[in-house]
């Protein structure tokens, strides 16, 4: 974003920046820029997912930043830019955690990294609870890659099945029942639905293996 000197120097004092003096006397750069987006998302996440997205408003995002009221414009040209960056973060750091998990995985029995789907979405409850707010639209194509590629992470386990010759069902079949499962079982643990003994892991565990088993997938090798 171009900006003119003095709303650069404006920037740098409103991020509180605590570079010393020399922030107040030259130009932010590109890792500052970034920095405060990043803040941005950390607390529009907290407050839309507290208050709800349409009770929040940008100037109580810049409260909730310590800045002025206009220098969120600086970064993001609206409220539903702020919601689709902090959604498109919250699919990157989901598919980061489930591909860390497969890599680990490529050599067990196990189909994919269900536990690591459930692990993620209870310790970033408010994230997840973002995360399927609304449908991609063309307007974000950087959050319809992000959508695109954490959906991938949980097809990567039935395809390293596939590969290894041990399962000859549908991929895609596979994907959304298990994501289907998964992500029902999680939204009512996360809106207080599921009580003691009712254990939201365990449902979700039981729903994959009994799909694998479905789909002629065994969840573990047969004893040799």
């Amino acid at each position: 974003m171009n900006l003119c000197y003095n709303s650069l120097l404006g920037v740098a004092a409103d991020v509180g920046d605590d570079r010393g003096t020399d922030a107040l006397t030259r130009p932010l750069t590109e890792a500052d820029k970034a920095a405060f987006r990043d803040r941005m998302c950390d607390v529009a996440q907290a407050k839309f997912a507290q208050h709800g997205f349409q009770a929040v408003t940008m100037r109580d995002l810049a409260a909730g930043m310590g800045v002025s009221s206009m220098t969120p414009y600086r970064y993001f040209r609206d409220k539903d830019q702020i919601l689709a960056a902090v959604r498109t973060r919250a699919f990157t750091r989901l598919a980061d955690a489930m591909d860390a998990s497969e890599a680990k995985l490529r050599n067990s029995d196990w189909i994919q990294p269900g536990e690591a789907y459930f692990d993620w979405a209870l310790a970033n409850r408010d994230a997840y609870r973002l995360m399927f707010i609304q449908p991609p639209t063309a307007e974000y194509p950087e959050l319809g890659a992000a959508m695109h590629r954490a959906r991938e992470t949980m097809a990567a386990g039935w395809r390293r099945l596939q590969a290894q010759g041990r399962f000859t069902g549908n991929v895609e079949d596979a994907v959304h029942m298990c994501w289907t499962a998964t992500h029902g079982v999680l939204v009512l643990e996360l809106s207080g639905m599921l009580r003691p003994p009712v254990q939201a892991r365990t449902i979700a565990m039981r729903a994959v293996d009994a799909i694998a088993r479905g789909l002629n997938a065994p969840t573990h090798a047969a004893a040799g």
